[in-house]
């Protein structure tokens, strides 16, 4: 990676790289780790978290060369970090109940120690850059900590129905600021039904992605069969694609 950045014989494209401008690519490379553990391909699990630490040194690289840290230091802290933590496995007290210690308060005494002082909110700290529906389901989190929470999920799916009628509302209203507006809460009190149900939101809606994807290419293979153009063909010829689709999926594992 230095011979990449180097000023004189390094790569033109590397070196004009910064942290914000390589931040897309390190995001790109943790959901495609991802992707290769969803499809359970463990030469591509390996390839791609070869790609992900390329992008834990190349950011490494760009600290050093500012004097801010390097990869060492980078190691070695998340070293120390997880004996911190983790003080019933490498030695130290436990709590008075006989578990570990509180994960929270020892990072609290962390942000002590950095002289960050204690926190305003219970909400800070979580990453606005989190995807939508995992950063709305750590807040609620959070929030359930305080008690600020439904008892049930019943509660929850009530709040759904009423954001669901106040979406038809601003739909009614004409106004497009309203609808997104309310088309937000009604994601937002979706993914906090999913922490109620023990749902992960984003991998739900991976799932539902996926299912949309194999009956639509299904569908795409059936009418081609038939000599039957997708974009021209209407339609009720469509939706009879698309039901037979599902129907050759019953004898599987899917239930929507």
């Amino acid at each position: 990676m230095a011979t990449l950045r180097d000023p004189e014989r390094g790569c033109p494209w590397d070196l004009k790289q910064d942290f914000h401008s390589i931040a897309p690519y390190t995001l790109e490379e943790a959901y495609e780790v991802a992707d290769a553990i969803h499809r359970q391909a463990p030469e591509d699990l390996r390839d791609e978290l070869g790609d992900l630490l390329f992008q834990v040194v190349f950011h490494a690289q760009m600290a050093r060369e500012q004097g801010l840290f390097d990869f060492e230091d980078v190691a070695r802290g998340i070293h120390d970090k997880m004996v911190r933590r983790h003080p019933h496995v490498f030695g130290g007290e436990a709590d008075s109940d006989g578990g570990p210690p509180s994960w929270e308060a020892m990072k609290e005494a962390e942000r002590r120690d950095r002289g960050e002082g204690a926190r305003q909110s219970v909400l800070d700290g979580v990453p606005v850059t989190l995807p939508g529906l995992t950063r709305a389901g750590k807040m609620t989190r959070r929030a359930a900590r305080v008690h600020f929470d439904w008892p049930s999920a019943d509660g929850v799916i009530a709040k759904v129905r009423e954001e669901l009628e106040e979406l038809e509302e601003a739909r009614a209203s004409g106004s497009r600021a309203a609808v997104e507006d309310e088309y937000g809460d009604l994601l937002f009190a979706c993914a906090n039904l999913g922490r109620h149900l023990g749902v992960d939101p984003e991998r739900a809606l991976r799932g539902a992605n996926a299912k949309f994807e194999r009956r639509f290419r299904r569908m795409e293979e059936q009418l081609a069969a038939e000599q039957v153009d997708l974009a021209d063909s209407d339609m009720a010829t469509k939706e009879a694609a698309w039901v037979r689709a599902k129907q050759a999926e019953k004898g599987g594992t899917d239930h929507g």
